[in-house]
């Protein structure tokens, strides 16, 4: 996975559509999701890590914008 859309995409998979409208509130979520998934060992390590990064890494970008 390489952007937000991939992890959009990857979410799709199992049935788990976000959008809230708020950018950050999406992201949060997202990541709460990927959690859920990982700890129910329904996706793989490197998914939940390359995913957790992308969303920490954009999370901290709309930081910095404030």
């Amino acid at each position: 996975m390489k952007t937000i859309y991939d992890i959009q995409q990857f979410l799709k998979k199992f049935g788990t559509i976000i959008y809230i409208g708020d950018r950050e509130a999406d992201l949060e979520l997202m990541a709460s999701e990927l959690k859920e998934l990982y700890d129910s060992q329904l996706i793989e390590v490197k998914d939940y890590q390359s995913a957790a990064l992308l969303i920490r890494t954009e999370l901290q970008r709309l930081q910095e914008k404030k």
